[in-house]
């Protein structure tokens, strides 16, 4: 569907070489180029591999290229691929490694989600929020609930939080008497239940319907 929509936007020949055929991986930072050749040519003809590194040291980022002779190979290596490569469609070359590498870091690894855009980040030390949304007045936890008017599909709710690094379960809670959702969340730590409360508190999901999300007392000593 991707696909097809792009090709509306312009030229088929000119979205097939700059947008559909180049994935964008993260990647273990030992990996050489031919390691990253050797996990991805299973989904199709490759026509090269690349790592980015330190312009300095000549160490490796952790992330790669990967591009494909065809847009359904680099799609299938996106749907297929071990969700730890957090792979993604490349931008076009004519934007720049380091700020497509920036947004990389920001923005959702799905960039889309029903119409919305989810930004998040990979690890809780990176998130790019200020200090100063961190001093929250209510007690946090790792736990939280979340409600809405509709009704969760479990799969999907899980899919969504688990953007956010860190997650231990979801656990959808259903009331035979109404159709509203509820759902209590955890994860390992405090830091990403509260970045997963600043992103996804208000989120419309799907478009339209808000979600509720507040922090649940999970037992813990909430100063730390």
């Amino acid at each position: 569907v991707f696909i097809a929509q792009s090709r509306a936007s312009g030229s088929h020949r000119d979205l097939e070489d700059e947008e559909l055929t180049r994935i964008f991986v993260m990647i273990p930072k030992t990996y050489t180029e031919e390691d990253l050749r050797e996990k991805f040519k299973m989904y199709g003809d490759i026509e090269y591999c690349s790592i980015i590194k330190n312009k300095t040291t000549g160490e490796s980022k952790g992330l790669g290229y990967v591009r494909y002779l065809k847009p359904s190979q680099a799609a299938r290596a996106i749907e297929e691929c071990d969700r730890s490569y957090r792979a993604i469609l490349a931008e076009p070359k004519n934007k720049s490694s380091e700020s497509f590498e920036h947004d990389y870091y920001s923005n959702s690894m799905r960039p889309e989600l029903r119409g919305n855009t989810l930004p998040f980040c990979m690890q809780p030390e990176f998130c790019g929020f200020e200090k100063a949304e961190t001093r929250i007045q209510e007690p946090v936890s790792k736990r939280l609930s979340v409600v809405s008017r509709l009704p969760f599909i479990q799969e999907q709710l899980f899919a969504l939080f688990d953007l956010i690094p860190g997650l231990e379960y979801c656990d959808v809670q259903r009331d035979p008497h109404t159709s509203s959702g509820y759902a209590v969340i955890q994860y390992s730590t405090a830091a990403s239940a509260i970045y997963a409360k600043y992103k996804l508190h208000g989120f419309e999901y799907p478009p339209g319907n808000r979600l509720t999300v507040v922090f649940l007392e999970d037992g813990n000593d909430s100063s730390e």
